[in-house]
């Protein structure tokens, strides 16, 4: 039944996939490097298969090992529909990826505006902070590119309670990034916020 499971994952088989798993088929059964069928379905954003596979009973939070889960890599990468169902089945909002950051890090750092804004209202910490010792609104800043995608994730995180004082390993803050960088509406927005050189 292996061969017959990855190639039907490999292809977006639902229907397939489906069937094997009626014929008693590991659903959280796990490649050479770890990854599920259902993180290899939200690698390639392929909704249906997802919610096959997650309707059976599929772990959303299961590392491969880079320690990417479904839920982590679909909230890095904005698939939002498999987001979406992820957080309906089990998503542990606290899970971190290998530079211990949540889904909302490197969602921030990517401008995923619904991205962010989705895992805002589920419940995402807003100031939790990696390894690099970078916040949501850090990353958004040092790693975005100023526009106004980032611009609205800055004002996102804001609103939900992100700390603009918190500053990086250096001690640097968002807005001394922003000023860095020349991000002049990010710069205010973050002034409007009560952030301070």
């Amino acid at each position: 039944m292996g061969d017959n499971w990855w190639n039907a994952v490999a292809n977006g088989d639902s229907a397939t996939v489906a069937r094997l798993i009626g014929e008693g088929a590991a659903v959280d059964l796990r490649d050479g490097r770890g990854r599920t069928a259902l993180l290899l379905a939200t690698h390639a954003n392929r909704v249906a298969l997802a919610r096959v596979l997650i309707e059976a009973g599929a772990d959303v939070n299961a590392k491969d090992s880079i320690q990417d889960s479904p839920y982590l890599y679909a909230g890095a990468r904005g698939h939002d529909a498999i987001l979406e169902l992820t957080l309906a089945h089990g998503a542990d909002l606290t899970s971190t990826n290998r530079y211990g950051g949540t889904a909302l890090i490197p969602a921030a750092e990517r401008g995923h505006v619904e991205t962010v804004r989705r895992l805002i209202a589920a419940g995402v910490d807003v100031d939790h902070v990696n390894r690099l010792h970078w916040t949501a609104l850090l990353e958004a800043v040092i790693l975005g590119d100023g526009g106004p995608r980032h611009q609205r994730i800055v004002e996102l995180l804001l609103a939900a309670g992100a700390d603009p004082a918190l500053a990086d390993g250096d001690g640097v803050t968002a807005l001394a990034h922003a000023h860095r960088r020349g991000y002049a509406e990010i710069a205010a927005i973050l002034q409007r916020a009560g952030a301070r050189d």
